[in-house]
């Protein structure tokens, strides 16, 4: 059993900037994720995308924005239980014991709930053959983006991430963009750029297309994408990446007694409570009047989430709001020397 003062389910952006301000008020945390790394959808979907919109940070990429945020925190050395989830919690006089599926238990006073819309899996070929090449040469997000030069890499998709990683990946790679429609729906600036692209012979744009069929033994030597009209075309190919969106599972949160309001979490804005007292949600999982999915939300909510949880950990102190640039406490915390 592990003894800690707050649970907290999920670790993308902003449960780590809520690990952060617990820290901050010198509560413990643990954390759960069911991804093999940390940094939730950053990291998973877009490590390489621009992200516009952090307060002070003209620009960064999901990567950058998952490692400072992870560099901000480790004065708290705090443990992280990934490719994991929770499978269960109950109530025991005033703690809450949390199972998960790898059978880790934990007691903690207070659970926060930061992951996002729930776990989340991707969108995936409904051809069969492709299931043999997944994570071989089929793959639904893009880890390491060396292995794709120069070689000829098939993107399917019309969002914002089969665009991007079209743009991206063209520099050094025969890319081919296929999509079942004429209309893109990404970005116009990026809608623009994949044109221009095609322009300049580095990307071939292929629409009213889907994938038919795979060839290849050991390795995918081609693929066949079929027309609206009818019509197969052959495509020699390495590889062939499929960006579809995600299907969202909440999972055994569903069970958790709380009032979904849909795949979302009601709670109130003092302290991002939900009706389950102790247990907290913020983040995209969360919902109220006026909500605004922004990272930077989510960075207030989890500040006042970890203030939340502070009466259930210490239920006979009082908590003094304390500036960081003023508190010896704080500056003691994060290992500051003056």
């Amino acid at each position: 059993m592990i003894d800690t003062d707050v649970l907290v389910v999920g670790a993308g952006p902003v449960g780590l900037f809520c690990v952060h301000q617990l820290g901050i008020i010198g509560l413990k945390c643990e954390v759960v994720d069911n991804l093999d790394k940390i940094g939730g959808q950053c990291i998973e979907l877009y490590p390489d995308k621009p992200i516009y919109d952090i307060p002070a940070i003209s620009e960064c990429t999901g990567e950058e924005l998952t490692n400072n945020l992870i560099k901000q925190i480790k004065p708290f050395k705090t443990n992280f239980h990934l490719n994991d989830r929770v499978e269960e919690i109950s109530k025991k006089n005033k703690n809450w014991l949390i199972k998960t599926i790898k059978g880790k238990e934990f007691k903690a006073s207070s659970i926060i709930i930061a992951g996002g819309v729930g776990s989340f899996e991707p969108r995936k070929f409904s051809v069969k053959e492709c299931e043999k090449f997944e994570g071989k040469e089929v793959f639904y997000s893009v880890k390491d983006k060396t292995i794709f030069k120069d070689k000829t890499v098939s993107i399917f998709g019309g969002g914002d991430s089969a665009l991007d990683w079209a743009i991206e990946l063209s520099n050094n790679s025969n890319v081919k963009l296929i999509h079942r429609r004429d209309e893109f729906r990404g970005a116009e600036s990026s809608v623009n750029k994949v044109k221009q692209l095609e322009k300049e012979g580095k990307v071939e744009i292929l629409t009213k297309y889907q994938l038919s069929s795979i060839e290849g033994k050991n390795k995918i030597e081609s693929i066949d994408i079929k027309h609206d009209d009818g019509n197969i075309k052959k495509i020699k190919t390495n590889y062939v990446l499929g960006f579809f969106g995600l299907i969202m599972q909440l999972g055994p949160i569903l069970n958790w007694g709380l009032n979904l309001d849909k795949k979302h979490i009601p709670v109130n804005t003092e302290s991002f409570e939900t009706n389950q007292k102790g247990i907290f949600a913020i983040g995209d999982i969360c919902t109220y009047p006026g909500k605004v999915k922004l990272i930077l939300s989510g960075f207030h909510e989890g500040a006042l989430a970890a203030r939340g949880c502070f009466k259930y950990a210490r239920p006979d102190e009082k908590l003094r709001f304390e500036f960081s640039t003023t508190s010896k406490n704080i500056q003691e915390r994060l290992g500051v020397k003056k």
